[in-house]
């Protein structure tokens, strides 16, 4: 955009909002002849904005967006703010601090539902697939190591099963030493992940309960939360054994020498999705024009991420790799970012899928990813009581938008700045079943059959099972 351009612009749009009228549109649209082919200007009701992140590279379509200036194009002037943690964070949006944020997929669906703070967020984008891992010390690595199979080359085969930890957690407990891991909040997708891992491999991860909300009932591996950045710190100081965290807090394990990634969560679950933008539903419905240009720029951002074969990752590591941002070491992001992942050190391998932004639809929200989330909930206890089928597709529609990115799309499409394929236009909020093969466990999961997909896990609460104390009651 010339400096022309955000002169008029805004001179056209009052940043107090005076403006929202025929003529102001009218005005917007002769000052950007770019967009004439728009069949309408949507002017927004809120043009500053302030978004809230946490330090983790999948924030990258927020960081974009600002940077390359998708967001004024939509007559939106954002401030990023990094915050302190991720419940900080979504007190923030839900008090109006923040008018919304880059959120775990958990977050809008545990506030709707009244797991912790109760508030209903929703979600008009899905931010990014895949980009999470599982790292563990360097001295259980080297426990681990006689219990994962080895390939000709000598090195270990991937994916590494929690079986092979399974013996070390054992020996632990023989001990009398509890194995403690690190997660990031306790409706992440992190903690998700690492409950499924474990599980598959016949570690229990504890359940929760309406009375012991520590998630460590029944336990073999204690799970606690620990900040993203703080990671890495946590795990050197033997707090932590491992944990499952983003990036770029994986890899900085490498680079520090104190431990050793086991496994990505594209292993764990093939496109698995992860971070969403989260706004409070009275926001979508105040502000239905700012909301639709907001969605806009995030999906321009995240097209940008992945197009031309990912040509543009560089760019994005050094935005990233600033301090108002991600703020670590350009080379420590870009070895997720660019398309492959380290384990043991030196042992860098091709994963071109680790961080998706765009492609398989990322950023449609679908209500198959929510239900994924809700079945977790309940499998270890978050949500207390059995729930029909229909429960969880309503609570899934109650949170994610589709109709807000569906306008959102149909605008850029309008505009020539996205093809018709790329949008899952005629979606029915439902993604194809994943394979069995595409999960480390096996099992096969089809969103419209949540009840069908939880009890078909070996470890977790079946049917009407809750916990009672600290035990398992009902069948």
């Amino acid at each position: 955009m010339t400096d022309v351009e955000t002169a008029c612009r805004k001179a056209v749009l009052s940043r107090r909002g005076l403006l929202l009228g025929t003529a102001s549109a009218l005005a917007l649209a002769a000052v950007l002849p770019r967009r004439a082919a728009r069949a309408e200007v949507l002017i927004p009701e809120k043009d500053e904005l302030k978004f809230g992140f946490i330090k983790l590279t999948d924030m990258a379509p927020l960081a974009v967006a600002k940077e390359l200036g998708f967001f004024e194009d939509e007559g939106l002037y954002v401030t990023l703010e990094p915050q302190a943690n991720w419940k900080v964070l979504l007190d923030r949006v839900i008090t109006g601090e923040l008018d919304g944020a880059h959120m775990l997929a958990g977050q809008p669906l545990a506030a709707t539902i009244g797991f912790g703070t109760k508030a209903h967020i929703v979600t008009p984008f899905s931010m990014d697939l895949n980009g999470n891992g599982i790292t563990v010390s360097s001295a259980v690595w080297e426990m681990m190591k006689p219990h994962v199979p080895k390939g000709a080359d000598g090195k270990p085969i991937h994916p590494i099963k929690a079986d092979a930890l399974k013996p070390v957690v054992e020996a632990f407990k023989a001990e009398g030493k509890p194995f403690n891991m690190g997660m990031v909040f306790p409706v992440s997708t992190h903690n998700y992940e690492l409950r499924y891992w474990l599980a598959s491999g016949g570690i229990h991860p504890g359940y929760y309960s309406p009375d012991d909300v520590s998630g460590q009932i029944k336990a073999d591996a204690l799970l606690s939360v620990t900040p993203p950045p703080q990671m890495p710190a946590t795990l050197e100081a033997g707090t932590i054994y491992g944990y499952c965290v983003g990036e770029p807090w994986n890899q900085a394990a490498v680079f520090k020498g104190i431990g050793v990634p086991v496994i990505t969560d594209y292993e764990i679950w093939k496109n698995n999705p992860e971070k969403v933008f989260g706004i409070t539903a009275d926001f979508a419905e105040k502000y239905p024009n700012t909301a639709i240009g907001l969605t806009k720029a995030l999906i321009r951002a995240a097209k940008w991420l992945d197009e031309n074969d990912n040509a543009n990752r560089m760019q994005a590591v050094e935005i990233l790799s600033r301090p108002e941002y991600v703020g670590a070491d350009a080379e420590v992001i870009a070895n997720s970012m660019t398309g492959t992942f380290e384990y043991e050190k030196g042992d860098v391998r091709p994963v071109p899928d680790f961080n998706v932004f765009f492609r398989h639809h990322a950023t449609y929200p679908f209500y198959s990813d929510a239900v994924w989330y809700l079945t977790q909930m309940r499998r270890w206890g978050q949500i207390a009581e059995a729930k029909s089928d229909d429960w969880y597709a309503e609570t899934a529609k109650s949170v994610y938008r589709p109709d807000i990115y569906l306008a959102a799309a149909a605008q850029l499409k309008a505009e020539g700045l996205i093809e018709d394929a790329e949008v899952p236009w005629d979606s029915d909020g439902y993604r194809a079943p994943t394979a069995a093969a595409d999960f480390i466990d096996g099992i096969a999961y089809d969103g419209r059959a949540p009840n069908a997909y939880i009890d078909a896990q070996t470890i977790g609460l079946k049917g009407r099972q809750k916990i009672a104390g600290t035990d398992v009651v009902g069948g």
